[in-house]
């Protein structure tokens, strides 16, 4: 990367801080405040800084609405494919990856197991959002009061012994899908069936979809598929470091 360019993409995070002045520039970056000007004035030709009545400089209103269009244009299952194929082929189980949206957590893409006994799920159909490991995931970013409004407003159908039964244990148990990171799904939808999921997160740390790998206990026991869960996590990791553009590139 050239000088000028590195210097003028430093004086972005810098902005981003609060308003500073040309001053204030040029000491960050180490440089006269002729050159600072410069690079101050080239980014104001873009949008990218603007110069208020007061002589300093903060973020442009061009840089926000360039952020705003990455993030619409993102797409969390063309970015996670790559990865859910990779983790299928590692460890042969059904790969999901969901989002939350509408009050209601889907199923956005699929990778089948490669074992002949599975289990039954379609993208684009809602998921078991009391019992769900996504689910869990997903709902668990939510803030607070959010968590405790949605809870209240669902029902808790009995699918086996071991489904969430009311609106405070589930809300126990997304305080503690929460702080840990990760779910689980042990037998709460079909008794033989269990789930293990990971978060995938945006550059801002929110939570944007949710990954996991699902397995009968015919072919896999719970135990078993708990040993999984670094993987699952390591995966979940990557996904959310090139969502949210901190991978590093490659060098030349």
């Amino acid at each position: 990367m050239s000088q000028t360019v590195d210097r003028a993409l430093s004086i972005l995070p810098l902005l981003a801080q609060g308003p500073a002045d040309l001053g204030q520039v040029a000491e960050r970056l180490g440089v006269h405040k002729s050159t600072a000007l410069r690079l101050l004035r080239t980014l104001h030709e873009h949008g990218l800084v603007y110069r208020q009545q007061d002589q300093r400089y903060r973020l442009g209103a061009r840089l926000f609405a360039l952020a705003q269009e990455a993030v619409e244009n993102l797409d969390v299952r063309e970015i996670a494919h790559p990865h859910l194929v990779e983790l299928n082929e590692s460890c042969g189980h059904t790969v999901h990856l969901a989002v939350y949206e509408e009050q209601e957590v889907l199923y956005i893409d699929k990778v089948e197991s490669r074992y002949p006994v599975r289990m039954y799920s379609r993208i684009g159909k809602p998921v078991a959002i009391t019992v769900a490991a996504v689910a869990k995931l997903l709902l668990a970013d939510l803030s607070e009061p959010e968590r405790r409004a949605v809870a209240e407003k669902l029902d808790y159908p009995m699918y086996t012994s071991r489904s969430t039964p009311n609106a405070g244990a589930f809300l126990k148990e997304l305080t503690v899908v929460r702080e840990q990171g990760w779910a689980t799904d042990l037998g709460g939808h079909e008794e033989s069936i269990n789930c293990i999921g990971a978060p995938i997160r945006g550059a801002d740390g929110r939570v944007v979809a949710a990954m996991s790998v699902s397995a009968p206990n015919v072919v896999v026991t719970a135990e078993e598929l708990l040993t999984l869960l670094p993987l699952v996590r390591r995966t979940a990791d990557s996904i959310s470091r090139e969502y949210s553009g901190t991978t590093r590139p490659e060098k030349a």
